[in-house]
Parts: structure tokens; sequence; C-alpha cells
């Protein structure tokens, strides 16, 4: 089976990030966990995509980040979303719903 195009994994993944930090600000570990547990374990967010996503959103002004003391006494950098971010949040939203609805469409052709 062929692999998506590594652009469509890419957004889905910028996306899932997105979204993640509309809940509140994360670490990379904690934003990994989150898009885990919030897919029952179907996706997993490692650090080699993780982190090379987290630089590519902060470049485009999406997400910005801070270094702080995590609960377990460590430092980490936290990312949290920006004003800019929560807008391309809307807006990569409704390009992934068209994007899958026109999947959809082609899965459902005979």
């Amino acid at each position: 089976m062929t692999q998506p195009p590594s652009d469509v994994l890419r957004g889905t993944l910028d996306l899932l990030v997105l979204k993640t930090l509309a809940l509140e600000p994360m670490h990379g570990w904690g934003i990994s966990s989150r898009i885990q547990q919030f897919s029952d374990g179907a996706l997993d967010a490692n650090q080699g995509s993780l982190y090379p996503a987290l630089q590519r959103l902060e470049q485009k002004g999406w997400i910005d980040s801070e270094w702080r003391t995590t609960e377990n006494n460590r430092r980490a950098k936290y990312y949290r979303l920006s004003t800019a971010g929560r807008k391309a949040l809307g807006a990569e939203t409704t390009s992934w719903r068209r994007y899958v609805d026109a999947v959809e469409m082609i899965l459902r052709t005979t």
C-alpha cells in the first residue's frame, strides 16, 4: 500500500497540533500524548515528525513558544496558539474537510 503524499501528512499533523494547542499550551511530549489519547491510540505523533511540525508552525507565526518548568520539575519548551494560529486553525479545518469530502466522493464511485 502506498503512503499519502508527504504534504498531506504534514498538513494533517499541522492541523492536529493546532487543534491540540487550541485547548491549552503544552510541551511537545504533551502534544504527542494528547493526539494519541484523542485518537484512541490510532495516531502517533513521534518526535521525528512532531518537532519539525512545531518549528514549521512557529516559523509561520501560528504558534509561539517559551521555556518553562514542567509539573515534574523539568525544563521544557511550551507551545501555545497565536492569534494568527487561531485563524489558521479555522481555515485549515475547512480545507481538511473539503479534502476529506473529495476523497469520500472518489471512494464512493463504482
